[in-house]
């Protein structure tokens, strides 16, 4: 099984890659939609403060907790392709690398673009006010790293269809 992870800051736009798999029938598991079901789960409000209480208590006191349920979904999955997103420390790329052969793929943006996009998309979890505290937290996670030493980058300043158009060569190139 080949997984593409899927890294970057908030609104790097690591949404597209979704995307992407979904309109090819490559399965895709995202830590962030794990937190939110549980969220969900123990009927709290998905707010920023309820979203980060559950991502840090999910992660565990080795940080690879959410990682290793995702990365059980992906197995199970049994695809040759897959995607995986929300990565956010060196340890859970090892992680997967010992169970898959594992491609990062990094999505960058500038703050001032990530920003807009936040005040964009509506998300219950995004709050502009902390964005600056959500870029250091996921820092202090440890992203910083799967982001400097991804394999592959995607730029993401221009429009929805040049990130998949650039995600969709990566594939064809690691995949061939």
């Amino acid at each position: 099984m080949k997984i593409f992870v899927i890294v970057g800051m908030p609104a790097s736009g690591k949404n597209l890659a979704r995307l992407y798999a979904e309109a090819r029938g490559f399965p895709y598991f995202a830590t962030g939609d794990l937190v939110r079901r549980e969220v969900s789960r123990l009927g709290l409000e998905p707010d920023a403060a309820n979203m980060a209480r559950v991502s840090t208590a999910l992660r565990g006191e080795d940080g690879l907790g959410v990682t290793r349920l995702a990365l059980s979904l992906m197995l199970d999955a049994r695809s040759p392709v897959g995607f995986l997103e929300g990565m956010r420390s060196w340890p859970e790329i090892e992680l997967i690398r010992e169970k898959a052969e594992a491609v990062v793929v990094a999505f960058v943006a500038p703050r001032e673009v990530r920003l807009r996009r936040i005040l964009s998309r509506g998300r219950p979890d995004d709050s502009p006010g902390h964005f600056h505290e959500r870029d250091w937290r996921e820092i202090q996670y440890g992203a910083a790293a799967p982001i400097a030493l991804a394999d592959e980058y995607i730029l993401n300043t221009g429009g929805m269809d040049e990130a998949g158009a650039a995600l969709g060569e990566i594939v064809r190139r690691r995949t061939a």
